[in-house]
């Protein structure tokens, strides 16, 4: 399964990026070494949106605190880069696939990533994947 990572990059032309103790949605938990990742940079933190692809090179699920019902997944996760982006892809390019129903990969992206503006890691379907890859 692919992933997707929307976050602060401090240096987006980083070789590898490091994310500790990331939010997980969409089945993002299920990051594992190996995964194909897509790397966002976090608009609302200066960033310009999709920047990189690459591969996780670690990835761990952080256990549960006790005593705390309701808990979203985190996951730290590192990321060694296999490609730069050629073009952009944000907010600005997404915001308008908002028909949920469309089963279109740009909807699942603006859905998955914008929907809510939380910094986080996500499931992709294959369809967005290589949707995304044309992008490299």
């Amino acid at each position: 399964m692919p992933f997707a990572v929307k976050a602060e990059i401090a240096d987006p032309r980083a070789t590898s990026f490091m994310f500790t103790a990331q939010k997980t949605m969409y089945g993002g938990k299920y990051i594992a070494a190996g995964d194909t990742v897509y790397v966002f940079a976090s608009e609302h933190e200066g960033g310009k949106g999709l920047i990189a692809r690459g591969t996780a090179v670690s990835a761990a699920l952080l256990p549960r605190l006790p005593g705390i019902a309701r808990q979203t997944p985190r996951v730290s996760v590192v990321i060694r880069r296999s490609a730069a982006v050629l073009r952009p892809l944000g907010r600005r390019q997404l915001v308008s696939f908002s028909d949920w129903e469309d089963g279109r990969p740009e909807t699942e992206l603006n859905f998955k990533l914008y929907r809510q503006a939380t910094n986080k890691i996500v499931g992709l379907t294959d369809g967005a994947a290589t949707f995304l890859d044309g992008y490299f």
